[in-house]
């Protein structure tokens, strides 16, 4: 579903983001991605969405390679990914349901099938009686739900969450984080980036760690075979 291989990334000013990258994430996999800030958390899922290619190596997503892959193929592909960020990025003037039905408006779905598939992924959140609210009247466990919502209305096979509990206190990370699980249950993937390691200690799913830009440790493996693979 999701393969890097010997996936390296420069920058012309920072230098070297990823060096010598490799893991495959399979079908309905939950997957942490952890380390310290600079490790390469967020570039790596910025490759996986094609936001960017690589310096060197390959990028394999739902059989989309970043060798050959074209700006029509990428935004192709965009629409079967589910992707939260930080920082929420909802549109202000707008409401939590026209926030996930604009999601629906830029990939041309018809009109009458966009109210029924905003309301199943509000439901799906938790937040279907705050429909109508602006982000400025929900809390920022709630604006991220909304946010989890765009990401799900267009059914996708895996959600890449980048640190989606970094603004967030205590109380609202546990909420998104179980809801994440929920999500993953239902048999969507999900890649998350995150350096909170309580999250990481509080459940068993695969954990992938980053530092100086290279996998250290994949926990489904020894770190033997993850440097062997590097070289």
């Amino acid at each position: 579903m999701i393969r890097l291989h010997n996936v390296g990334k420069e920058y012309p000013r920072t230098g070297v983001a990823l060096n010598h990258v490799t893991f495959q994430m399979k079908k309905g996999e939950f997957v942490f991605v952890t380390g310290p800030s600079g490790a390469g958390k967020s570039t790596v899922l910025r490759l996986i969405y094609m936001d960017e290619k690589p310096t060197h190596g390959e990028v394999r997503v739902s059989g989309l390679t970043s060798r050959t892959a074209s700006r029509h193929e990428i935004a192709m592909l965009r629409r079967k990914l589910g992707i939260v960020f930080q920082d929420f990025r909802l549109l202000d003037d707008r409401t939590a349901e026209a926030n996930v039905a604009f999601a629906l408006e830029v990939t041309g779905t018809p009109r009458a099938a966009i109210p029924p598939k905003v309301n199943r992924a509000l439901a799906q959140v938790g937040l279907a009686s705050k429909a109508t609210r602006y982000p400025k009247e929900l809390s920022g466990g709630e604006q991220q739900r909304v946010a989890i919502a765009r990401a799900l209305v267009n059914d996708p096979f895996v959600v890449l969450a980048d640190e989606p509990t970094g603004n967030l206190d205590e109380r609202a990370t546990r909420g998104i984080f179980q809801l994440l699980r929920d999500i993953n249950a239902t048999g969507t993937a999900v890649l998350m980036a995150t350096h909170d390691l309580d999250l990481v200690r509080s459940t068993n799913a695969r954990t992938l760690e980053m530092n100086h830009g290279r996998v250290v440790y994949d926990s489904s493996e020894s770190v033997e075979s993850v440097l062997e693979l590097e070289e």
